[in-house]
């Protein structure tokens, strides 16, 4: 993963609450909003890979606290803001990354299932849902706040030919849809409350996910199966990505620093894509 550029400390003196901020892109997230001063609290289901993220930053000088938590469990995710505003004394951003694609054995089927979407709407949509909910009244008694929520281009409008009948991304799809259209409502109504809500829309980022992306497509596409995730990563970015690199967490962070800071005070209701130029709307 690469480092954060250095960058003025705009957020000095804030206070951030990322979930799914244990590994992949909200690791990266938490890594520059600390560079940029905020002070992060950690928030994974794997309380183990929330305690390693913390240590990490503490060890860069920043000030972090690992919680752990359920997106999907009201009572859980509401312990850990209670937990984040007892250790820093307020939350000021809140970054609603925790996802996942699909059930166990995603990576063989080639369809799928009624387990896909329940585990989708449930920690991609309902969890989002949950985590602004645990956070809302708080900033809304403050009359402050900047919330990101992390959905993904896939969100946006299919490009070009249909997908093939029932793929097993699709209810994954469809929930990162939801968190665009939920940001819009929640900007309408939060905004008088002087509460921001923007989200990111990553494009072809790098993560376990993406392994798995990949290893599905190795499965089910037999022009794809002597390939290795990487390649097949390599070859999505070439043949989709204008710029022909790939985002990095860190990318995705900067986009949330940004969107968090007094530099976007003007800005809510808006999905910002960070994906090479892959989707223009």
């Amino acid at each position: 993963m690469s480092s954060p550029s250095n960058q003025p400390r705009q957020l000095e003196g804030r206070v951030a609450l990322v979930t799914g901020a244990g590994g992949g892109i909200g690791k990266g997230i938490a890594q520059v909003l600390a560079e940029r001063g905020a002070a992060v609290c950690v928030v994974d289901i794997d309380a183990g890979a929330a305690e390693e993220t913390s240590t990490e930053l503490q060890k860069t000088g920043a000030q972090a606290v690992a919680l752990e938590a359920d997106v999907t469990d009201e009572s859980s995710i509401a312990q850990a803001v209670r937990s984040a505003i007892s250790e820093f004394g307020h939350i000021d951003i809140c970054v609603p990354n925790a996802g996942v694609i699909a059930t166990g054995g995603f990576e063989e089927r080639e369809h799928h299932t009624a387990a896909d979407w329940a585990v989708t709407s449930d920690v991609n949509v309902f969890g989002t849902v949950t985590t602004i909910d645990a956070v809302a009244d708080h900033m809304k008694q403050r009359r402050s706040g900047s919330i990101v929520v992390i959905s993904s281009q896939g969100g946006r409008a299919p490009r070009g030919a249909s997908l093939s009948p029932g793929p097993p991304i699709f209810p994954y799809l469809v929930s990162k849809a939801a968190e665009i259209q939920l940001t819009h409502h929640l900007a309408i109504e939060l905004g008088q409350y002087n509460i921001n809500v923007n989200a990111v829309c990553p494009g072809t980022v790098w993560t376990p996910m993406w392994e798995r992306i990949a290893g599905n497509r190795k499965s089910t596409d037999g022009s794809a199966a002597d390939a290795s995730p990487r390649e097949l990563f390599e070859q999505v970015l070439a043949a989709k990505h204008p710029l022909s690199r790939e985002q990095t967490p860190i990318d995705i962070g900067k986009a949330v620093a940004f969107l968090a800071s007094d530099d976007a005070a003007q800005i809510t209701g808006q999905a910002l894509n960070v994906n090479g130029g892959a989707v223009l709307n």
